[in-house]
């Protein structure tokens, strides 16, 4: 950890655990105090040099967390019939969030994609366990593409399932006849609108699909191996400009390829210490192109340059604010807010990064 001070802090108010090196560094206590409806809370607050910080907003979890006004007659009938049975996540995996400001969440226990939509206060839920043709089994990753669709990897039927913005199937990719699919166990997705391509890692191939929209395959990248461009079971997808950040989870790393393969860099390495890896999960890039990886054992999300150098990491294990237990997804928005889901305690915790003052923070990336 930092400091023994900041320890202390952190165990008094469930403060972001951190550690600095050279490129960022701590400022002050990382704690602040806030009133919210007329009592005092402490929520972390990660303070860092130049005027950063890491803020915890708040975490959710199920269809209440949406639905906040109910209105007049909806009340009378929760009087007469009972309060209403609200959906809740069972085992959250991964995230992504649509030009609309919807939060969507897959979650293979309950076999289905849950929407959050905080603007409108309107939830979904999208499942097809119980359709006898292309049923879902077990939604893993998730990305949506320009037009606000979803495109969902199943992990165990080796299928991808599109379904338009308003949570209606659109299409199947990879399922060919008596109902199996092409991909040995597809996990992580990307979608580039721009140049109409789909990406897809088929972790027991050791690969990346190249597809166009309609699910033909294009091309493969990569091969099973340790080297620059070569993958051990290669989970989460992202993509981010021209690049693709992979997680290559059995080498315990993260590598970035251009969109043809091309191999830019990696971080991570095996180990217990700083900077190490053991079990990488979800990734993204914020605004200042520094690199978040969540390590699902060790119940951190920690932060890279680009150069491989490890910033700072936050979380400890536990149920606080700030704290997980087996993180998996993780999203950065356009707004730096920062969406994390915490798979065991089966809730998304979100957190509002602040760039230096001068520097608008969710810059175009």
């Amino acid at each position: 950890m930092a400091s023994s001070s900041i320890a202390t802090e952190t165990k008094k108010a469930f403060c972001l655990a951190c550690v600095l090196v050279s490129a960022i560094g701590v400022s002050g206590s990382g704690i602040e105090a806030k009133e919210k409806k007329g009592r005092e809370v402490t929520v972390p607050v990660l303070q860092l040099e130049a005027g950063r910080k890491l803020v915890f907003e708040r975490s959710f979890s199920s269809e209440k967390d949406v639905e906040t006004k109910r209105g007049f007659w909806k009340k009378v009938v929760d009087i007469v019939a009972g309060a209403p049975e609200f959906k809740s996540m069972q085992r959250p995996y991964s995230i992504v969030t649509d030009s609309k400001g919807r939060v969507i969440v897959t979650d293979p226990d309950a076999g289905g994609v849950h929407i959050f939509d905080f603007k409108q206060e309107k939830y979904k839920f999208i499942t097809r366990r119980e359709k006898s043709k292309e049923a879902m089994t077990s939604p893993q990753c998730v990305a949506v593409d320009s037009q606000d669709r979803i495109y969902v990897t199943d992990s165990e039927l080796g299928k991808v399932f599109v379904f338009e913005s308003n949570g209606k199937l659109k299409h199947v990719v990879g399922s060919l006849k008596h109902g199996e699919g092409y991909f040995k166990r597809p996990t992580g997705i990307a979608v580039d609108s721009a140049k109409q391509r789909i990406y897809v890692t088929d972790t027991l191939r050791n690969q990346i699909f190249v597809m166009d929209m309609e699910g033909r395959v294009l091309a493969r990248l990569g091969k099973a191996g340790s080297g620059e461009g070569e993958f051990n079971f290669p989970t989460e997808l992202r993509l981010e400009g021209e690049n693709l950040l992979v997680v290559d989870a059995m080498n315990f790393r993260v590598q970035v390829l251009d969109t043809d393969g091309k191999f830019q860099y990696a971080v991570g390495k095996i180990g217990t210490g700083h900077g190490a890896m053991f079990r990488p999960k979800g990734l993204g890039i914020d605004s200042e192109g520094h690199l978040y990886i969540v390590d699902g054992v060790y119940n951190v999300v920690q932060v890279f340059d680009r150069q491989g150098q490890l910033l700072y990491y936050f979380g400890q294990q536990g149920t606080g604010f700030g704290d997980f237990q087996l993180p998996a997804g993780l999203f950065i928005d356009r707004a730096d807010k920062v969406y994390v889901v915490d798979s065991y305690n089966r809730r998304v915790e979100m957190f509002q990064y602040f760039g230096p003052p001068n520097q608008a923070s969710g810059a175009a990336r």
